[in-house]
C-alpha cells in the first residue's frame, strides 16, 4: 500500500504516533529525561495501557491485526483523547464508533445554553438531564407547559419529566388525545437510558415509585418498548389558546453532552401568534 493510498491501519499507526507525541511525560507523571523525540515512548505508552511493547509497536506500524475493545479503551485513557478523538480512534480500528458511555449527571446548564433557549422567541424550549429532570427553560415554556417559574424551588420529582407526564392532570389536558402516544414514547426513552444506569439504584427507585403512583406507568412499562429521542409532530390543547402545532426538534450540546434539548417550532399556522400572546399576558400580570 502506498504512501498515498493509506488503509485504515495506516491511518491508525499515524494517528497513535502523532497523539503519543502530544502528550508530554509530566501530563502522566513520568519523569522527564533526555529524550530524542518529543512525548512518550512507546514502551511508557504501554506499560500504561496495560499492553505488551510488541503488541503496542505493531499498532504504530500498521499491521493488520485486531484490537480489542478493552485496550482502545486503555489507550483513550493514557492518550488522552477527547470523546472526537475516541470516535475516530474506534472507526479506524473497528470500522465502528465506541460504545455509548453513560451521560454525566452535573446538573449544569451554561449561560449559553440558556441564552439560545431565551433566543427561540415563541419556540417553546427545555433543557433536560439523563432522568429527564428539567433544568432550564424559556419563557415560551412557560407559558406553554404551566407556570415553571419556580421549578428549581421544587423537588426532583415535581420537575422529572416522567413523573410530569404521569402525575400531572394540567399536563395530561395539554397532551389531549395524544397523551397515551406521548406516554408510552417517554416511558420507552427513560428504559433505553436505564438499561446504562441498571447499577444505580436511583433509576430502579423511580419504576418502584412511579409504578405505585400509577397504574399507567406499571402497565407500559411491561411493554418493554425502548426508544432514543424522537422528533415528532405535536398537537396540543391548551386551556387558553386551543389548539397548538409543532414540530419538535431534540438536540444535544457538544460541549455537553449530557443534557438534551428539547424545542417544539410552531406550525405556520398560527401557533407562534397564539404562544407570544401567552406571553405578553404573562408580562402584563408581573407588571401589575
Amino acid at each position: 500500500m502506498s504512501e498515498l493510498q493509506p488503509n485504515r491501519y495506516s491511518e491508525l499507526a499515524h494517528f497513535l504516533r502523532n497523539r503519543r507525541a502530544r502528550i508530554s511525560p509530566q501530563q502522566l507523571g513520568l519523569p522527564e529525561g533526555r529524550r530524542r523525540t518529543p512525548g512518550l515512548r512507546r514502551a511508557e505508552v504501554a506499560t500504561l495501557a496495560g499492553i505488551s511493547l510488541e503488541w503496542y509497536t505493531y499498532l504504530e506500524q500498521g499491521r493488520e491485526i485486531h484490537v480489542s475493545t478493552e485496550v482502545l479503551e486503555s489507550l483513550v485513557r493514557v492518550l488522552q483523547l477527547d470523546e472526537t478523538e475516541r470516535k475516530h480512534m474506534f472507526l479506524l480500528a473497528h470500522r465502528q464508533l465506541p460504545p455509548e458511555r453513560p451521560r454525566s449527571l452535573d446538573g449544569q446548564v451554561s449561560p449559553v445554553i440558556q441564552r439560545h433557549l431565551d433566543s427561540l422567541g415563541t419556540s417553546p424550549a427545555a433543557v433536560m438531564d439523563v432522568r429527564m429532570n428539567i433544568l432550564a427553560w424559556n419563557e415560551a415554556f412557560i407559558v406553554f407547559k404551566g407556570d415553571f417559574a419556580n421549578l428549581s424551588d421544587q423537588s426532583e420529582r415535581e420537575r422529572n419529566f416522567l413523573w410530569i407526564t404521569f402525575t400531572s392532570d394540567y399536563f395530561r389536558v395539554l397532551k389531549g388525545d395524544q397523551w397515551q402516544a406521548h406516554a408510552r414514547r417517554t416511558i420507552a426513552r427513560f428504559r433505553a437510558e436505564y438499561a446504562k444506569y441498571v447499577d444505580d439504584p436511583w433509576w430502579t427507585e423511580q419504576v418502584q415509585l412511579l409504578s405505585e403512583a400509577s397504574s399507567e406507568f406499571k402497565e407500559y412499562w411491561q411493554s418493554y418498548d425502548v426508544l432514543h429521542a424522537s422528533d415528532a409532530y405535536k398537537i396540543m390543547c391548551h386551556p387558553e389558546a386551543g389548539i397548538l402545532k409543532f414540530d419538535h426538534l431534540t438536540l444535544q450540546p457538544l460541549e455537553s453532552t449530557e443534557l438534551e434539548i428539547s424545542v417544539h417550532v410552531p406550525l405556520p399556522d398560527g401557533t407562534a401568534e397564539k404562544i407570544q400572546a401567552l406571553m405578553d399576558k404573562r408580562r402584563e400580570s408581573v407588571l401589575k
